[in-house]
């Protein structure tokens, strides 16, 4: 039996336009199930020894980038070597991702919110529908954790993939739900750096452009769904 797992994180809310929060946007990671990751997810849990954190710890990118949470002691070298870690097990898995977006001052609602993003999902999986047909289950993960996309991932899938499933999913379970939050974060931090908006700390991050697209941005691209 073919079986893709699909896992789903998202950024920013479905209210009102704020000019701090411009964005809306869900990321889909994809992974056949015939391609094992068991050997980089064995090889990111042994690093994360090394650096002295609990092999099962729950990579969250938004507060390493931040400062926040559980990453509050460390340095900004300790950080960067930490979201490396996941970067690198995101680069040496066989796995792939698209991410849909949107400006929320070009919508009135939730509801013209909705419409767009559903839109914009239906499209893409019309566009590639003979990937999808190839598997006989498609598995979605999600953590349920807005219900306004998890209604639109219900609604958009089950009337164009009827074989596809949903699973509510613990984040710290699945690596790939933490890969999802990954490539989401990274996206986020591409759409606020091509407006101009990037905070204090992201940009301390970072560093330079140049070095935040060779380090971060250009190895995220290349697994961008094609």
């Amino acid at each position: 039996m073919k079986e893709l797992s699909i896992f789903v994180d998202e950024s920013g809310d479905f209210g009102p336009y704020e000019k701090h929060a411009p964005f809306y946007l869900f990321t889909l990671v994809f992974h056949d199930q015939r391609k094992s990751i068991v050997a980089q997810i064995v090889h990111l849990e042994h690093g994360l020894t090394e650096i002295g954190f609990d092999a099962k710890h729950c990579f969250h990118a938004g507060p390493i980038i931040r400062r926040e949470e559980d990453y509050q002691t460390l340095s900004i070298t300790e950080r960067r070597k930490f979201l490396n870690r996941i970067m690198s097990f995101a680069r040496n898995s066989e796995i792939s991702y698209v991410t849909f977006s949107i400006e929320k001052k070009h919508t009135t609602d939730s509801l013209s919110l909705t419409v767009s993003l559903s839109k914009q999902l239906s499209t893409f999986i019309r566009e590639e529908y003979s990937f999808f047909n190839q598997f006989d289950r498609i598995i979605v993960y999600y953590d349920n954790g807005q219900i306004e996309l998890n209604k639109l991932l219900a609604s958009v899938f089950t009337v164009m993939l009827p074989q596809a499933e949903f699973r509510k999913v613990i984040p710290a379970d699945y690596r790939l739900f933490q890969v999802a939050d990954l490539f989401c974060t990274l996206e986020l931090i591409c759409l606020k750096d091509e407006h101009h908006i990037i905070s204090k700390s992201e940009e301390a991050f970072f560093g330079s452009k140049r070095d935040m697209r060779k380090n971060y941005l250009n190895p995220l691209f290349k697994k961008h769904y094609k």
